[in-house]
Parts: C-alpha cells; sequence; structure tokens
C-alpha cells in the first residue's frame, strides 16, 4: 500500500501557511534524503496559458526549491513545448509566458529551462516496450534530470477526463512529436452544427482545417488530433468518436508517464485547488466545480491520482464522478487501471493526513 501524505486545507482553521505546510509534505516524504550533492533536479509543472489564472502559484515553488537546495540539488522548474498554435509552442516565448505568470528567479529561486530546447526538437528516445509504444519520445531537459518534483494542479480534462500527476508527466515532459503520438486521434466537424466562425480554422497550429462554403472541414491528413479545435469551438461542431478512442488515448498517456520517469526517483504533488473542468492550456479560467480540498504528497503518480480523485468525488456528494459531470464520454480511469497494469505505481494507498 503506497503512502499518500496530504494537508487538508478544509479542516484547517482560518489562519493557514501552505508554504509551511508544503515543506512539511516534502519533509514527510524524506525526498531530501534522495537528492544528491549537485543532482539536477527538474520541477516539472505548467506555466499557465495566457489568459488562465488558475494555474499553481508561482510562490507555491519557493519552498520546494529551497528545500532542494538545501539537500545539495540544483532545481530548475520546467515544462516543453505544445502542439496547438500560441506562444507556448517554441521555448523563448514559453519562458516570457512563464516570466510574466511570476515564475521569476526573484520569486521562485530557480531559472525556467523548457525541456526541449528552443524548438520543442531535443529529447531522447526511451525504451518501454508497451502495448501501444515500443520507444517514447521524451523530452531532453527530463531524462537529463538527476531527479524530478512533479508539481501538478488537479483539475479536469476535455479528453483524459481529469488532469492529475499522470497527465503531467505524459503530456508535459513530452515533446511536440510525443504530444501527437499519445493524441492519435483525429477530430471531426459536424457540418450542421458549424456556423463557419473559423475560429477553429484560426487556433489550428497545423493548417490542417479548411473552409469550404463557409463550413470548416479537417483535412484528416494533416490533423495531429491535438484537440485545440474542439476546445475553442463553441458550438460543439467538433468531435471524437469517443467510445472508441479516449481510452486508447489514456492507455496512451500512461505508456508516455512510465517513460517520462523511467529510471528515476520523483517526488509528486497535487494541488487539489481551483479544480476547473478543463486544463491549464485552455485561454480562459472557469468555476470550480468543488471547493478546494487540499495539498497531496507521495512517491507514486497512480496512488496520488487515485487519491485526488476520490477526494475530488468525495467532495461532490459523493455519488458521481465530478468529471464526468462536465466531460461525460471520457474514461479518466483508465490511467489509473492501465498506470497499475503496466507498473507505473499503485491505485492502493493509504492516506495519510499531516
Amino acid at each position: 500500500m503506497k503512502k499518500v501524505y496530504m494537508v487538508d486545507l478544509k479542516s484547517n482553521s482560518k489562519h493557514t501557511n501552505k508554504l509551511n505546510k508544503l515543506k512539511n509534505l516534502f519533509n514527510k516524504v524524506n525526498y531530501g534524503d534522495l537528492i544528491n550533492e549537485g543532482d539536477l533536479t527538474a520541477i516539472k509543472i505548467h506555466f499557465g496559458e495566457v489568459g488562465k489564472d488558475t494555474f499553481i502559484r508561482p510562490i507555491f515553488t519557493k519552498p520546494i526549491v529551497d528545500l532542494i537546495k538545501q539537500a545539495g540539488g540544483i532545481p530548475f522548474l520546467t515544462d516543453t513545448s505544445v502542439l496547438y498554435s500560441g506562444p507556448r509552442k517554441i521555448g523563448p516565448t514559453h519562458i516570457e509566458v512563464a516570466h510574466s505568470h511570476g515564475f521569476v528567479p526573484i520569486v521562485t529561486g530557480a531559472p525556467v529551462i523548457i525541456a526541449d530546447g528552443i524548438n520543442g526538437k531535443d529529447y531522447c528516445d526511451i525504451t518501454i516496450n508497451k502495448k501501444h509504444f515500443e520507444k517514447c519520445h521524451i523530452a531532453s531537459g527530463i531524462v537529463n534530470a538527476d531527479k524530478m518534483v512533479v508539481l501538478t494542479h488537479f483539475k479536469g480534462h476535455e479528453m483524459a477526463g481529469f488532469g492529475g500527476s499522470i497527465k503531467n508527466l505524459a503530456m508535459g515532459c513530452a515533446p511536440p512529436i510525443g504530444k501527437a503520438e499519445q493524441h492519435s486521434t483525429k477530430q471531426t466537424v459536424n457540418p450542421k452544427k458549424c456556423i463557419g466562425c473559423m475560429e477553429c480554422f484560426n487556433n489550428c497550429a497545423h493548417d490542417a482545417i479548411e473552409m469550404i462554403d463557409g463550413k470548416a472541414l479537417i483535412n484528416q491528413d494533416i490533423c495531429v488530433g491535438c484537440g485545440e479545435c474542439m476546445t475553442v469551438c463553441k458550438y460543439d461542431a467538433i468531435f471524437l468518436d469517443w467510445e472508441t478512442e479516449l481510452s486508447g488515448f489514456n492507455e496512451r498517456l500512461s505508456e508516455y508517464a512510465y517513460a517520462s520517469v523511467k529510471d528515476k526517483e520523483v517526488l509528486y504533488i497535487n494541488f487539489v485547488l481551483d479544480i476547473t473542468p478543463n486544463c491549464d492550456c485552455v485561454s480562459w479560467s472557469s468555476e470550480t466545480l468543488v471547493p478546494d480540498i487540499g495539498i497531496l504528497a507521495s512517491t507514486d503518480p497512480v496512488a496520488i491520482d487515485k487519491a485526488s480523485l476520490d477526494l475530488a468525488n468525495a467532495a461532490y456528494n459523493g455519488l458521481n464522478d465530478v468529471f464526468k459531470s462536465v466531460h461525460p464520454n471520457t474514461f479518466g480511469e483508465v490511467q489509473i487501471n492501465y498506470g497499475e497494469e503496466i507498473g507505473l505505481g499503485s491505485a492502493d494507498y493509504e492516506l495519510i493526513k499531516i
């Protein structure tokens, strides 16, 4: 049974110091004992899309940075390039977004380094020999780090069901070519719903969408399946074959997560706060689905995601899957079940409140 430690914010007094509680979580897991002098330590985090404000606050990284330094490690904040259009598509402007959101050394105590380089092409092939992939493409900055701390904003996701540590590893540690491999699902336009607003056309980073007779049409030979068109469409005119595609999508996530931490000692911290329906890649912030719950820490990505999901569901009257209430066709549970099957971690956990 894997241990998952938790700071329960619901049971605390009105006067609480989350920064001190983060230090307590780090020390409770004894992760500092695993860091050797000079260890390059990646702090994997999502810096937030432009227009988003519910990503992990930069100040929350400072206690982790300080503790890594105290243990002798050399920390850096990191993420990888995205598939879709926008400033996070390449390293230099991705760093500008991070800085504009407050991830600067004077606040965090560590530099920002985009793990797959200036153009998203700096990666290594990691052999895993699983059902979907023999090899996975993982960003060099992740592979070459000696240790890693994964800071994850736990929330919903329109394709994965939910985004926790597993998804943060899978998509967040992969360069664009790896992200495309995980998606490999291609969207389709329903012409009866399409009004020709061109929102999908303007946001496609791969020029896979044409406008024909005032309707959008996705070129299946060019589409990489990133799902940005589906995210920005306000009229539900773009869809997937949910029944056959999304279970496999979550399995591919789990395999990429496995590759990203292969032979690496990792600490996972889930911020089960600001639990929004969509991931931090969208350019807006939504109302939260349930009140803030707490901050969790573990050395097992499957256990911490299962604990986070259980807590979120319990806060949602304990009756339904909170994320299926907004994304009913998703199969988020596959991340847990298949992740356990391939040896990524264990769904059997003990929740310890501190």
